[in-house]
């Protein structure tokens, strides 16, 4: 993989942690933060971005994409695989309905093992509102009644629409799907952070964009770029497609003031190589991917870095 790697994103990392402006945030937190960047990562030689300088669970990103591409929106079928990244949500949410206000301590291990047994409970608390795969595959239509009302009609699943369009008119200009769906949006735990991607073919390659509101550098980053990467290898081997350029913009690109010690260790670490991405069959289509079918090969990874999340 050319285009600097890993290096890049450290690069940014550091950048922001030294210059980046001091700002307040919704979680209350605080953090450091530069807006509008830009990172370029070559796909064409089966390498994906997965970072080197800590592990990261690609299993359990893998999980999450395929939930997204689902259209699922309950973090049931997420725990029942043992994926807690969405877990956070919900448990806030419950705490804060069921104690009064100040909280219910429940663990996040016994909330989960209810969301896994209770399907009322699932239903109630386990349900983020129309969230990423929600939108991506279920956008809500309406058409007009007769007296100037409006009913719900049949949703708009963007990710089909975008693979017919890829393979019957590869030059489009586009080939979109988001995220943002604003009348939406104060029914979501958690408005995309991650809510734009456009897609680019030429001379029989599929290149990719991902334009990115909000990213969370330390925790957040590593699973959306190597998910956006995952995403334009599976679109090119449903479309017949080699794989070519993810182009990364972000535009609040921030570190948590309580990820100093994230910081400083991941970036004395010397990046290695990225892995490659191979499948081990090519699905009917976009939807029918299992984890089995990612062969990942060569992540040679530094340890993990734990870090607490900012809900």
């Amino acid at each position: 993989m050319t285009l600097n790697g890993e290096q890049q994103y450290l690069s940014l990392a550091d950048r922001v942690w030294r210059e980046g402006v001091a700002r307040g945030d919704r979680t209350g937190t605080g953090t450091r933060a530069l807006f509008g960047e830009t990172l370029k990562f070559d796909l064409s030689d089966g390498t994906v971005p997965l970072l080197t300088t800590k592990r990261v669970y690609w299993k359990s990103a893998v999980k999450e994409l395929i939930w997204f591409l689902n259209g699922e929106s309950n973090i049931r079928a997420l725990v029942k695989q043992g994926v807690h990244i969405w877990t956070d949500w919900p448990l806030d949410a419950y705490r804060r309905a069921e104690g009064g206000g100040t909280g219910e301590q429940i663990s996040r291990d016994d909330f989960e093992a209810r969301i896994i047994a209770d399907d009322a409970f699932a239903a109630k608390w386990g349900d983020l509102g129309p969230v990423y795969g929600v939108q991506w595959r279920r956008w809500p239509r309406y058409a007009a009644n007769e007296d100037g009302s409006f009913r719900a009609d049949t949703p708009f699943d963007q990710m089909t629409e975008l693979v017919q369009g890829l393979k019957a008119n590869p030059a489009s200009r586009r080939h979109i799907f988001t995220g943002w769906n604003v009348p939406e949006l104060h029914r979501m735990a958690l408005p995309p952070c991650h809510m734009t991607y456009q897609y680019f073919v030429a001379d029989g390659r599929l290149s990719g964009i991902l334009y990115q509101r909000s990213c969370d550098l330390g925790l957040g980053f590593p699973f959306n770029i190597f998910e956006a990467a995952v995403l334009i290898r599976m679109l090119a081997q449903q479309c017949g497609l080699e794989p070519g350029v993810l182009t990364w913009m972000g535009a609040d690109c921030h570190l948590y003031l309580n990820h100093e010690h994230l910081v400083t260790e991941q970036l004395s670490r010397q990046p290695r190589p990225f892995p490659r991405l191979d499948f081990a069959r090519q699905p009917d289509d976009l939807f029918s991917y299992a984890l089995e079918d990612f062969v990942i090969t060569g992540y040679d990874p530094h340890p993990h870095i734990a870090a607490p999340v900012s809900v």
